[in-house]
């Protein structure tokens, strides 16, 4: 999928932009050429598919317009089915703007990785506040196309996004943000029916128009397609989901809630546990569960929040806690039913890959969280965001103090999880911005775990 968006004042109605596809950064060895019409209605943007091409193989990519040429972009295809491969990829989420600098994708560009998957809340959808701030959002809350253009094309001028996207494929998904905060298939920012709707349509629009997504992607009205799957050579599936387009609305509001009658943590929300509620939505769930492969080594699944148990309160016997009701803690009938879903489809070696949380997070996933002896069925890894801020490590340190399946949880860094897959383990690095108000900051690596294959759950390495 190659991808650009011609920018300018006075730009034709229709421009023919070329492609070129070339085996060297010198593009000597042109293996496929093209051109496409970028048009006024679609943000002059170009979504081009070559077709043809070698399996397992790296490629250079630009664009000419108007006499002008692109930037040179790099990109892969993946090997071929029956193929073993190896995969180094990363994840990353939440990436506002006005919250800091994006050192963290300076760094992932340079480690030349296979893929880039990206988790949510590419942009943000509110105005910058009067506080000290070390950048600012352009304008004030979205509520047009036009302004959700203009919010992505100021954080799109970026140069270190810029080295990420040109550096790396990348898959997509959107969480809340990219609409508006708390967002679920009825409404969201005080608006619901045919208000929401428009909202949701002009939303969805840019962020097609801004991201490498094929034409099938091509939303009509508010109902875009992301959920999807695709296959590393026989190495490993990758699944996307759509945590936001058709989930029910949050369980009692998206704050903290308790469960049980009586609770001593506040009014009690019995819907967290009513199974008719969904956070995917049950025709997407139903297409997950037929999604698994028990053919290939490893099943990845990336979705936008952290799917384990995370109460901030200590768990008593009857399993009462208290749980933000956004996450899948809000929807846990739900998540049992994806989890019981992959087992019963024989998804070997399920790793759980999201965001959201501003925090690091590694954690092993259970169908059932309140039994003591539930084995292990799959592992989790959240990554941190790349700037928005976080919550206070305090706060954070009493999610791990109450949720046993919670291995590692910092909140006080921003960056990336750095994988590298194969066929007997996976291997992960917590990547970390040491100073994120500095555009040219140095990483760190905050910790290290493994997964083994036939053994679900992290291991600290």
């Amino acid at each position: 999928m190659l991808w650009t968006r011609l920018t300018g004042a006075d730009l034709p109605p229709q421009v023919d932009v070329s492609w070129e596809l070339a085996d060297d950064e010198a593009f000597s060895r042109i293996v496929a050429r093209g051109s496409e019409t970028a048009t006024a209605d679609w943000a002059h943007s170009v979504h081009a598919e070559p077709g043809g091409l070698a399996p397992d193989r790296w490629y250079h990519y630009r664009f000419t317009a108007l006499g002008q040429r692109s930037t040179t972009g790099r990109t892969r295809t993946a090997p071929a089915p029956d193929a073993p491969g190896r995969l180094r990829f990363a994840i990353a989420s939440c990436q506002r703007f006005d919250h800091g600098h994006y050192a963290a994708w300076a760094h992932a560009a340079r480690e030349a990785l296979d893929l880039i998957v990206f988790l949510g809340d590419y942009i943000y959808e509110y105005p910058s506040g009067a506080g000290m701030l070390p950048r600012r959002h352009a304008g004030g809350p979205l509520r047009s196309l036009a302004q959700y253009r203009e919010r992505y094309a100021q954080y799109k001028r970026d140069p270190a996004l810029q080295a990420a996207h040109a550096a790396s494929p990348w898959l997509l998904i959107w969480d809340d943000h990219e609409v508006t905060n708390d967002c679920h298939a009825q409404g969201g920012a005080g608006l619901e029916g045919e208000a929401f709707l428009e909202l949701r349509a002009a939303a969805y629009q840019a962020y097609w128009e801004h991201q490498p997504l094929p034409m099938t992607a091509r939303p009509r009205g508010p109902s875009m397609r992301l959920h999807d799957h695709w296959d590393w050579g026989r190495l490993a599936r990758l699944i996307t989901v759509d945590g936001r387009q058709f989930r029910d609305q949050q369980a009692c509001g998206s704050a903290w809630r308790p469960k049980a009658l009586g609770s001593p943590f506040g009014a009690q929300c019995a819907q967290l546990d009513d199974p008719a509620r969904s956070l995917l939505g049950r025709p997407q769930e139903q297409w997950l569960a037929g999604s698994w492969d028990r053919h290939r080594r490893w099943n990845l699944l990336a979705q936008p929040t952290l799917m384990g148990r995370a109460s901030s309160r200590r768990i008593d016997e009857a399993g009462d806690g208290r749980y933000w009701a956004d996450g899948w803690d809000g929807y846990a009938p739900a998540r049992r039913r994806l989890l019981e879903g992959a087992v019963q489809a024989g998804a070997e070696n399920l790793v759980v890959l999201g965001g959201d949380v501003h925090a690091h997070c590694v954690g092993r996933l259970h169908t059932d969280f309140d039994a003591a002896d539930a084995p292990v069925v799959g592992s989790e890894f959240v990554t941190t965001s790349i700037a928005s801020r976080g919550a206070p490590q305090w706060r954070t340190d009493r999610l791990l103090r109450f949720n046993p399946n919670l291995m590692h949880a910092r909140s006080d860094q921003r960056g990336y999880v750095a994988f590298a897959l194969d066929e007997r383990r996976l291997e992960a690095r917590l990547m970390a911005v040491e100073h994120p108000l500095d555009p040219s900051s140095p990483m760190l690596v905050q910790r290290r775990f493994v997964v083994e294959t036939g053994h679900p759950g992290p291991q600290a390495a």
